[in-house]
């Protein structure tokens, strides 16, 4: 059989096709490869942005605002001293961008104006904090990153 150019390369297109096809199934079916989302439900989040700038500039309107700092401890939440602490609902949330397997959240109940996240739920590296809380009636967000040794 004589083989001319045009057949030559028809021939390393379609091996050059199955090559790159056959390295995305793989790579896609590999459980080896995670393929995790940042946030499961990307679009409703979205959606709720607006009301989150809103609950910030709640937030940075504040005299004494909320502290987030990291303690020997582990991260150490303090709430204005001139609210009521017993008043004070919500969550936190900490969020790891390396790893959605370590993320967690925590309600809000305080017995004092400060909230502690023992270092033992932390394991080290950058956390993201997000705070969202009430207080009568006025929602509030305060989110921070914060490195853990």
């Amino acid at each position: 059989m004589k083989m001319n150019w045009g057949t030559g390369i028809v021939i390393a297109f379609a091996l050059f096709i199955t090559f790159i096809l056959s390295y995305v199934y793989k790579v896609q079916s590999n459980a080896k490869y995670d393929h995790e989302l940042v946030v499961e439900d990307y679009y409703k989040k979205e959606a709720l942005v607006q009301g989150d700038i809103e609950k910030q500039e709640n937030a940075n309107a504040l005299t004494n605002k909320v502290v987030i700092e990291n303690t020997p401890e582990g991260i150490n939440i303090q709430f204005p001293s001139d609210f009521d602490y017993s008043k004070i609902n919500g969550k936190v949330s900490c969020y790891r961008p390396s790893s959605q397997k370590l993320d967690f959240e925590i309600p809000i109940s305080l017995s004092s104006p400060h909230l502690l996240i023992p270092k033992s739920n932390l394991a080290g590296g950058l956390w993201d904090i997000s705070i969202a809380w009430n207080y009568d009636g006025v929602a509030y967000l305060n989110k921070n990153s914060i490195k853990i040794e």
